[in-house]
């Protein structure tokens, strides 16, 4: 079974950082894109930050010069860094991949980790 687990969440003020993280584990051959999404409360589900196999990295207009996402392939795992935080950001952010395990490509979530910034 092939599981996400997000850490390093929490509350921060306007203007601090964060830095999420996310760790995948069980049988994976490979690991395709690996994303960050987050959903505020009463709003759907966005997308973040996404970075590919090579590294190609893509950003949301909202938060693009201020999150840096970064992938290691070897540990499999991905990074948010989250700078010049606004209470805008405030949302539970979930990791997500395409993942190549035992019978094919599945697509994992992580369980979400909250994020929450304060004027």
């Amino acid at each position: 079974q092939v599981q996400l687990v997000e850490s390093g969440g929490g509350l921060v003020q306007a203007g601090g950082s964060l830095r999420l993280s996310c760790a995948a584990s069980g049988i994976i051959f490979s690991i395709n894109a690996m994303n960050w999404y987050r959903q505020a409360p009463g709003k759907q589900r966005e997308l973040v930050a996404s970075i590919t196999s090579g590294g190609i990295t893509n950003y949301a207009d909202s938060v693009k010069g201020r999150f840096t996402i970064s992938r290691d392939n070897a540990k499999k795992m991905v990074s948010l860094q989250m700078n010049s935080l606004k209470p805008d950001d405030t949302a539970v952010y979930y990791c997500n991949a395409g993942v190549k395990t035992v019978g094919g490509y599945l697509e994992v979530w992580g369980q979400g980790t909250l994020v929450t910034v304060s004027p």
